[in-house]
């Protein structure tokens, strides 16, 4: 008789999801010698290592006694929901995380009520308790709370919760008493999730996420939810639209611990992966060849963003990437919406212009941070919010709900700057030495919010947001006060042409740095754009002026990550992408062409 428990970890970005998956792979060292292996095995893209975050979903088995537990580590992010969504489909159970300070978060209420949606049993586990000013006794009611509010069962409230820290490696079902090891937990696992039914009958699995092989192609992953797979069996392949195509499995592959083993049948409620099935997609569903009954599709929640992408045409393409033509672009979206399924690309107005849809800007620029990383060359336009209209013809917009913590004494800026963008303060309250506030605000108005909420709490400020529904339109929300500098010559940036006009804002290059015309280089401290000439040099002459030969003081240039790029340019910029360089610039690098089309744009 197999002995299966497949289990889902959530929890909000950061609560210590992957460090716990670790903990319990070190954990299954006792049942048998294994190789040395670092922190966070399963963030093993660098992005995911570097911004210390989940954004693919990854399985993972350990054994425990007699019986084996297939581990599925979900993202943190709202932006990544459709990540979540799919692989819950997967598990009979979930281990809910929470931190013992700051308690459910955004994210905790939107993947917990997607698991309590689909019937599965939640497990608690409030980690970092060993963290100062935490409060494990507060957060468990505040979880129970959070359950009773998304309309859990009874069965579902009858939650077991245990106490620990994941990166010290312990749990324990009293914090006050520490243990050495986390086998309480495995316990809790094996005592109260159900173990996988056994459904005889024809055979039913859906696609839930896919991974790649150079030598076998696309492999399709699920969870066998009816009757047994054999290795070359003939199967009926059920799509979206309702077409049904004939296909054969090659080879069939269970997760063993943190790899894969080859087996002739997979049974009913276990995970495993198929080689040999062509032209899938993530919710297709394999069925019987001569009976095929499909599953109901995977529902991924609408996208509230886009973005134009687009190739690049600055004067310095191609100098730094590998792959810089619209097909190189177009190949690699339609890759991407393969397995990123809360994607959509659509095609714009000419060839070489792209419009992506997306959950937001992390969701996009993870993306776009991706293709730079391998070789592409590409610009993107300032994102946009996804507007509806309901039957009355009123115009909808997306709006989030956003929780900020800040130290007290910053809390008045926050709240200023959000109510600007149109953000109305729902609950203030403290807590630690922490003000905590929650506000409802436009998905326009976080656009940028995040670089001013830091600026004005000197960093100090923990922001989170998740979408909510969509809602009448709130009117016109005030962006970038600021105009720009804008470059007049290409060429490099001479130090002293920067000096003479640092009175008039801040750059963003730095002397030496090569510049072309139509680049944003700075931020104007007036309102208006102004082209400014960076290639002037001090004239020579042989008279010597006193005082006049100092050495030039420069401040430092303003460095920007990719996100705050994409959220600074305006409506009439574009944000050059290549692997070693990020540069804004004006879509029309020429002045009197920009003249023209402000002109045409006005009569308009």
């Amino acid at each position: 008789m197999q002995d299966i428990r497949n289990i889902a970890i959530i929890a909000h970005v950061d609560h210590g999801k992957t460090t716990l998956v670790d903990k319990i792979i070190h954990a299954s060292k006792i049942f048998r010698e294994n190789q040395e292996f670092e922190d966070l095995i399963l963030d093993n893209n660098d992005l995911e290592r570097e911004r210390g975050i989940t954004i693919v979903s990854k399985n993972v088995s350990v054994r425990y006694g007699n019986t084996k537990i297939n581990i599925i580590d979900t993202p943190g992010h709202a932006d990544f929901g459709g990540e979540v969504e799919r692989v819950l489909k997967l598990a009979e159970g979930v281990i809910l995380l929470v931190d013992a300070f700051e308690g459910p978060m955004p994210q905790t209420r939107f993947v917990l009520g997607k698991a309590l949606a689909l019937g599965l049993k939640p497990i608690v586990v409030v980690n970092k308790v060993d963290k100062e000013n935490c409060r494990p006794d507060e957060v468990h009611e505040m979880v129970f709370d959070l359950m009773f509010n998304l309309e859990a069962t009874e069965d579902q409230l009858d939650f077991p919760t245990l106490y620990g820290s994941s990166k010290q490696g312990w749990m324990s079902e009293d914090w006050k008493k520490p243990t050495d090891n986390i086998i309480p937990l495995l316990d809790a696992i094996i005592e109260h999730i159900p173990a996988t039914e056994v459904r005889e009958g024809s055979t039913q699995m859906q696609i839930t996420s896919l991974d790649y092989s150079s030598f076998v192609g696309r492999i399709a992953i699920g969870k066998v939810h009816r009757g047994t797979l054999k290795e070359g069996q003939s199967i009926m392949l059920c799509k979206a639209d309702g077409s049904l195509k004939r296909n054969r499995i090659k080879e069939l592959h269970v997760f063993e611990g943190l790899g894969k083993n080859k087996v002739s049948e997979v049974k009913s409620g276990e995970i495993c992966a198929v080689t040999g099935i062509e032209d899938f997609e993530i919710g297709d569903t394999i069925a019987d060849a001569d009976n095929p009954e499909a599953l109901p599709r995977i529902a991924i929640d609408e996208p509230t963003m886009n973005m134009l992408f687009t190739i690049n045409n600055s004067p310095f393409f191609g100098k730094e990437g590998k792959f810089v033509t619209s097909r190189h672009v177009r190949d690699r979206l339609m890759k991407e919406t393969e397995k990123n399924l809360a994607l959509r690309v659509v095609q714009g107005e000419t060839e070489d212009k792209f419009i992506v849809y997306g959950r937001g800007i992390l969701h996009l620029s993870v993306l776009i941070e991706t293709m730079r990383r391998e070789g592409y060359e590409l610009m993107v336009g300032q994102p946009q919010v996804i507007m509806k209209e309901d039957e009355s013809g009123q115009k909808l917009e997306p709006i989030e709900s956003l929780i900020v913590d800040v130290p007290e004494e910053t809390a008045g800026k926050v709240i200023e700057l959000a109510t600007q963008r149109k953000g109305e303060l729902l609950i203030m309250e403290p807590k630690g030495d922490l003000q905590h506030l929650e506000f409802e605000i436009p998905s326009r108005g976080i656009i940028g919010l995040r670089n001013n909420v830091l600026t004005a709490t000197q960093g100090e400020a923990i922001m989170n947001h998740r979408f909510k529904d969509y809602q009448p339109y709130k009117g016109p929300i005030p962006g970038r006060i600021n105009g720009s500098l804008i470059s007049m010559g290409t060429g490099d940036a001479i130090a002293y042409s920067i000096d003479k006009l640092q009175d008039r804002g801040t750059f963003f290059v730095e002397p030496g740095e090569e510049v072309y015309t139509g680049m944003v280089v700075g931020e104007h401290n007036r309102q208006n754009d102004i082209v400014v000439n960076l290639q002037t040099s001090k004239k020579l002459t042989n008279m010597r002026a006193s005082g006049s030969d100092d050495n030039v003081k420069i401040a430092p240039k303003t460095q920007f990550s990719l996100e705050e790029c994409m959220e600074y340019i305006q409506k009439d910029e574009y944000l050059e992408i290549t692997p070693k360089s990020l540069r804004m610039r004006k879509i029309y690098l020429d002045e009197n062409e920009r003249k023209r089309m402000s002109k045409s744009a006005e009569l308009a």
